[in-house]
């Protein structure tokens, strides 16, 4: 049995990919991947994902620069999910210029952001081609 073997896609092939920052702990985000582009994550030493919304593989970072580096994959108990642990370039994963997509608390029946922006997503996107975390 290969190591991709141990992998449970779903019916469109993908698994589920959290990205974790390797140093904090943190979850940073969740995206999806295929099976070419964990071979790509693997090839290049950095997180690729399967963009749902651009049919496409998509390399984290690619337009905003925020890379992420792979220090680590894991495999969950069932084989439904990765763990990538990751060293987040530039300290931002999300799209809305966070650290982590995971920035609002449920607290008093609503949701309330918790975390600063750290930079605004207009100097970091251009209005034609927004790269967006966890598609």
């Amino acid at each position: 049995m290969s190591w991709q073997d141990a992998i449970k896609w779903d019916q469109d092939g993908l698994v589920a990919a959290v990205a974790q920052d390797a140093v904090s702990g943190r979850v940073l985000m969740v995206a999806w991947m295929n099976q070419t582009a964990l071979e790509a994550s693997l090839l290049e030493g950095r997180a690729v994902y399967w963009s749902r919304s651009r049919g496409r593989l998509w390399r984290k970072g690619e337009e905003s620069g925020h890379v992420q580096r792979i220090r680590e994959l894991r495999l969950d108990c069932d084989g439904d999910a990765i763990l990538l642990r990751v060293e987040q370039l530039g300290g931002i994963a999300c799209h809305t210029g966070r650290e982590s997509c995971f920035y609002r608390v449920f607290d008093a029946g609503e949701w309330r952001e918790t975390d600063e922006v750290l930079r605004d997503p207009a100097q970091i996107y251009s209005a034609s081609k927004g790269e967006k975390s966890g598609e």
